[in-house]
């Protein structure tokens, strides 16, 4: 993977981040967070800035980013839907209504519309096992969603 240094006034935004968090234990992950907090995602150029800010390797920064499945490295759509695959839910036709979703938008976990309007992501428990198969869009909860009611949270995304 190769970087690019990121513009000046985001590489010092991202460095008042860094120094906002740097005297709590353990700063990476909370720097990480409130970064991509702000920007919506975390682009590969400030990994090197994060990597000095705190004395790591880029690898290890790297490997922080690409280790949890809540960092994005690309930009997310308007919207984020994220379906539960949680045993519970499993259970109830969360499997079916996935690949329905991946049919219905084109695109896996992960990736985004080619229109930029949605983002199709996996959760392992939304906390919602009762009411499953279970979603979230835009960090709404949604319960016992079939792919028709699925179809109908689409359309009033798009």
């Amino acid at each position: 993977m190769t970087f690019r240094a990121p513009a000046p006034p985001r590489a010092d935004r991202i460095r008042a981040i860094a120094a906002a968090h740097a005297a709590e234990r353990g700063p990476l992950l909370v720097i990480l967070h409130a970064v991509q907090a702000e920007f919506g995602f975390l682009d590969p150029d400030v990994i090197p800035v994060l990597a000095d800010e705190l004395n790591l390797s880029v690898a290890e920064v790297h490997g922080v980013v690409s280790f949890y499945r809540d960092f994005r490295t690309t930009p997310p759509g308007r919207s984020t839907l994220r379906i539960c695959r949680a045993e519970a839910c499993q259970a109830v036709g969360a499997d079916a209504l996935v690949e329905h979703a991946k049919q219905r938008l084109g695109v896996g976990f992960g990736e985004t519309t080619a229109d930029g309007a949605v983002t199709l992501d996996e959760v392992f428990c939304l906390g919602n096992c009762a009411l499953g198969p279970s979603i979230q869009v835009d960090g709404k909860l949604q319960g016992r969603v079939s792919p028709d009611r699925l179809d109908a949270l689409l359309g009033d995304l798009r």
